[in-house]
């Protein structure tokens, strides 16, 4: 595994190679190692974000590598430069991989093959977002102990979601029953939406499913106003305190964020104890470190021996 481009091109087996490597460093919250040390990583964020741009700047610190974070802004972007262009630049100082994010569908899939630099996708466009599903689904394998036979709905804004473009690869995969719903405006296409993956009413969707995933309305994607207003959305598609009660006992909340409350989740149940959604935001480091890891040293052999604990 050279690249992380998406789930569609990632095997069950590799998946879960990742998975169980990122739970070991979950285990290690304060683990560091010299895996990475004196090795370069760029940043390479063309899009706005927190959590994927922190979470893999202290994985790559805690994994001992040198971290570049790239600012489009004050770039040669600016002046005409490609992207192409720009990570050849890199990898001609010694920059050995990319994460990159972008809004351009597709695009680390056309640098394959072009750059010799390892390349991880952090989020293009509306595609995938293959590292945010990776911790999602270790969040899952956490709590329930497996993947295999859980309902997992998926709900909100699936149109523009391109975190739900990765599980729509990885959880049929895994063994996962995946359900969707959502305004009829923000739905995918049936033409991408796999065999087996049902549609169904939000009501049920809530009810039935052992995880509630909810999805972020991108406002920034839409031409136009998608809903009258933020209540009106949460009363028709959120997941009010209402529909939250008719949950599975035993049925978790998630959200891949950034959360926007009173929209498509009542604030009162973004911390509750049904709630993982800050134990994503944790895993999202520990999924991150497993991926640089792969990518970059290539043999599970090295990973045991790369671990040293820090403080305790």
């Amino acid at each position: 595994m050279k690249h992380v481009i998406g789930m569609k091109e990632m095997s069950k087996q590799q998946i879960e190679s990742l998975l169980a490597r990122a739970a070991e460093w979950a285990k290690r919250p304060k683990a560091q190692a010299d895996t990475l040390s004196g090795r370069f990583v760029a940043n390479l964020f063309f899009e706005a974000s927190t959590r994927t741009r922190f979470s893999f700047e202290v994985a790559q610190k805690r994994l001992g590598a040198h971290v570049l974070n790239f600012t489009a802004e004050a770039s040669s972007t600016t002046k005409g430069e490609t992207i192409y262009d720009t990570l050849r630049t890199l990898e001609a100082m010694g920059v050995e991989t990319a994460v990159i994010r972008t809004s351009q569908n597709g695009l680390l899939e056309d640098l394959v093959g072009r750059v010799g630099l390892h390349l991880v996708n952090a989020g293009d466009g509306t595609n995938e977002h293959p590292t945010q599903c990776l911790l999602d689904l270790l969040t899952m394998k956490q709590h329930f102990g497996k993947i295999a036979g859980l309902r997992v709905a998926i709900i909100g804004d699936l149109r523009h979601s391109r975190v739900l473009g990765s599980h729509l690869h990885a959880l049929p995969k895994l063994g996962a029953e995946l359900v969707l719903a959502g305004p009829p405006g923000m739905m995918r296409r049936a033409e991408e939406i796999p065999a087996g993956v049902s549609v169904v009413d939000i009501d049920e969707a809530v009810r039935t499913a052992d995880v509630v995933m909810m999805l972020r309305v991108q406002l920034e994607r839409h031409a136009e106003a998608v809903f009258d207003s933020a209540e009106s959305y949460h009363q028709m598609y959120g997941l009010t305190l209402e529909r939250a009660r008719a949950m599975k006992p035993g049925a978790v909340i998630m959200h891949p964020a950034p959360v926007n409350r009173g929209v498509e989740i009542h604030t009162d149940l973004v911390e509750c104890e049904k709630s993982l959604i800050f134990t994503q935001v944790a895993n999202g480091v520990a999924v991150r470190m497993a991926v640089l890891e792969q990518i970059m040293e290539g043999r599970e052999s090295k990973w045991e021996s790369s671990l040293v604990t820090v403080n305790g």
